[in-house]
């Protein structure tokens, strides 16, 4: 399977997207966030110093809001990456996410890693799992990561090889188990060890993920009874209406459906928690948004003056108003969904 970008999809555009979205006969997003008394959308304080380091990626997954894949050559530079440690420097910004594609393949991952460690920051690792079994270069990756003491977080979309292989690629199942084996081996999901390890679901169709409360008990039965693997968390992630799977829901007819089912599930409580209040996404170029969901529909911060690594100005970004799209009914719908899972406890 190809990128949209490979394909020449008119998908892969930013503004057709977006088009797509706001021609859709719901409520308009911002609308409804003034009903309760949310909008215009503020942050409650920059926590979260999300990086993007590229649209690499081993996979090409069917739901990926990224549209990563092999063909993507986007990469974030060294120089880029010293910008940002140069902001983390003067802020305290405690947590730097990273992210991709996957973002192990970006020549300097390592290098960075290491880097906002020596900084003092907690690290965040969003890996697909099979990376680590793509190449023998990548062998050594969850000794890397407890060394580093990084928070693995870990995408797994069902708790069989059925459900998973369909949405992620045929074998992807099992070479998940193997790898996260290997992390269990070297004290992630173990208790004390303070290695954590951290699992993403997210449905593999057009529907809403269940309570995370009801999927954590059953891959922890599951996976723990069958394959012996222990973990901290399970995050339950709602598809994005954008990128790939934005382009299977026209293609298999359930989009209308789809957006009207997040609109009815919207949750103001859910809203006033959502990721963008707390977290800053810089892109690969080092373009800055209000969450990777925005950076993949181009969607900067308000201020193009203040928009980009090099004039990172902290005042600005936390009273900034948060750019809103209709995509953004992904994330306040049920429980909500962030990149830590569910908001609206």
């Amino acid at each position: 399977m190809k990128s949209l970008k490979a394909q020449r999809s008119e998908l892969a555009n930013e503004v057709y997207q977006l088009h797509v979205l706001e021609e859709t006969a719901v409520p308009k997003f911002s609308d409804q966030l003034a009903t309760f008394g949310l909008y215009p959308l503020h942050p409650t304080g920059i926590e979260v110093f999300q990086m993007n380091v590229g649209k690499m990626c081993n996979q090409t997954c069917q739901h990926c809001h990224v549209d990563a894949g092999p063909d993507r050559r986007e990469i974030m530079t060294r120089e880029t990456m010293e910008q940002c440690l140069a902001v983390l420097e003067r802020h305290p910004i405690p947590t730097v996410d990273i992210t991709g594609g996957a973002p192990e393949m970006n020549p300097h991952f390592r290098w960075l890693v290491e880097a906002c460690r020596q900084r003092g920051k907690k690290v965040m690792v969003r890996c697909n799992l099979t990376i680590v079994l793509a190449n023998p270069k990548y062998r050594d990756l969850p000794e890397f990561y407890a060394a580093n003491g990084v928070e693995v977080v870990s995408s797994l979309p069902f708790y069989n090889a059925d459900r998973t292989d369909r949405q992620r690629g045929k074998g992807v199942f099992e070479d998940s188990i193997a790898v996260l084996r290997m992390l269990n081996a070297v004290g992630y999901g173990t208790e004390g060890s303070g290695l954590v390890l951290n699992l993403v679901y997210n449905p593999a169709g057009a529907f809403l993920p269940a309570s995370q409360q009801t999927l954590e008990p059953q891959f922890r039965k599951v996976l723990g009874k069958e394959f012996g693997i222990r973990f901290n968390q399970l995050y339950a992630i709602t598809n994005m209406p954008i990128s790939r799977f934005l382009d299977f829901l026209i293609r298999t007819g359930n989009y209308e459906a789809y957006m009207e089912r997040l609109v009815s599930a919207f949750n103001p409580v859910a809203a006033a928690g959502v990721m963008c209040r707390n977290t800053i996404s810089v892109g690969w170029d080092g373009f800055l948004y209000d969450c990777d969901f925005n950076q993949m529909l181009d969607l900067k911060v308000g201020n193009a003056s203040k928009g980009h690594i090099q004039s990172f100005d902290l005042d600005y970004l936390e009273k900034r108003d948060v750019v809103l799209a209709q995509h953004c009914y992904g994330c306040t719908a049920g429980a909500g969904s962030s990149c830590g899972g569910e908001v609206a406890k």
